[in-house]
């Protein structure tokens, strides 16, 4: 198995013991997040500790580290004594996600701006370039990176890691949604305005239109998840 392949390698590295057992919880974090976030793993559906070690190959104790660490995230909740949960879908979840979005994506863009080189706006203008030619299924990865390339000259790491938690919340949603939703053509044209803004330096007209353009996702995805649900 390619998981336990990796801790051994890293063994042979010289990690203790507590090290390696952080890297294992990491690796079985982030397999387990991008299956949640697939939909590979339903919402409700209960991931056992003793299952899962034997599933990765490892003890008990990265098992425990790495549901910790996805309940931070607010992917799985872990009642005490009993199996860890995958968190349901519900749209009062999707519009808190979404607010939060509203809130800390622009800060980030109005932190970042002074920061951005051309260079740093003509990759977002590549990233863009993909998502119009790109398959629906890899929208939010792409999406994700168009916005992160932008705010990542904000020189706020902690501002970063909850943009990046929340995204990775959304595109739950996303994903559920994509495809019965006119969201990429408006998108689309969003993301465009938005690189003009930020060309010519322009704080409040960037962050108005990042601000707006999460709000329109929001409603947009708020509907089809009513529309879903019902």
């Amino acid at each position: 198995m390619l998981y336990v392949w990796k801790a051994k390698r890293r063994a042979k590295h010289g990690m203790s013991d507590r090290q390696q057992r952080g890297a294992q919880a990491a690796e079985i974090a982030e397999r387990l997040r991008d299956e949640i976030v697939s939909g590979a793993i339903e919402g409700g559906a209960r991931l056992g500790q003793d299952a899962l070690a034997a599933r990765f190959g490892v003890s008990r104790m990265p098992v425990r580290e790495a549901l910790r660490l996805l309940e931070a995230q607010g992917l799985v909740d872990v009642p005490p004594n009993r199996s860890a949960i995958v968190a349901r879908l519900s749209k009062d979840d999707l519009l808190d996600i979404f607010d939060m979005r509203a809130a800390a994506e622009p800060l980030a863009l109005g932190l970042a701006l002074p920061h951005l080189t051309n260079a740093r706006i003509d990759r977002a203008a590549e990233i863009q370039r993909d998502i119009e030619n790109a398959p629906l299924d890899r929208f939010g990865d792409l999406n994700a990176a168009f916005h992160r390339t932008l705010h990542a000259p904000c020189g706020r790491p902690r501002l970063l890691a909850h943009i990046e938690s929340l995204n990775a919340l959304a595109d739950r949603y996303l994903r559920l949604a994509i495809g019965t939703m006119d969201h990429q053509g408006p998108s689309d044209a969003e993301h465009r305005d938005l690189l003009e803004a930020c060309r010519a330096r322009d704080e409040a007209r960037a962050r108005a239109i990042l601000t707006a353009h999460i709000v329109r996702a929001r409603d947009a995805l708020a509907a089809a998840f009513e529309d879903a649900s019902s």
